[in-house]
């Protein structure tokens, strides 16, 4: 891996290794449940560093950043199974919330909500 590597180029690198599995990706309702289920693990290590829970003795040492990393990746293996290029949806997003979000919360700018 470089070190920064574009969405594109992570999409690409995640197709190439599931595409040397005879199963291929999944169905998008098994990819769900899956992003659901890591989804589920990235809220336990949030709760246990941020929140009140504790881990217990016997449980295995996992961080945030790494639960976060499972959900990147199972996110792609969706967008790649679907046909759906991440970077494409990123800048529409980005385009979406900058437009519709400009003045949402308080700016560091001071700026505030143009008069309609």
């Amino acid at each position: 891996m470089t070190d920064k590597q574009s969405l594109s180029s992570m999409q690409a690198e995640v197709d190439a290794f599931i595409q040397q599995f005879k199963a291929g990706y999944f169905s998008p309702l098994a990819q769900m449940a899956r992003l659901t289920e890591e989804v589920g693990e990235l809220a336990r290590e949030v709760n246990h560093y941020y929140g009140e829970k504790s881990k217990k003795q016997n449980e295995a040492e996992k961080t945030v950043a790494e639960e976060l990393g499972d959900v990147l990746f199972v996110t792609m293996i969706m967008a790649n199974s679907l046909h759906i290029d991440l970077t494409e949806v990123f800048q529409e997003n980005m385009q979406k919330f900058n437009q519709r979000d400009k003045y949402r919360f308080e700016r560091k700018d001071g700026q505030v909500h143009e008069a309609e």
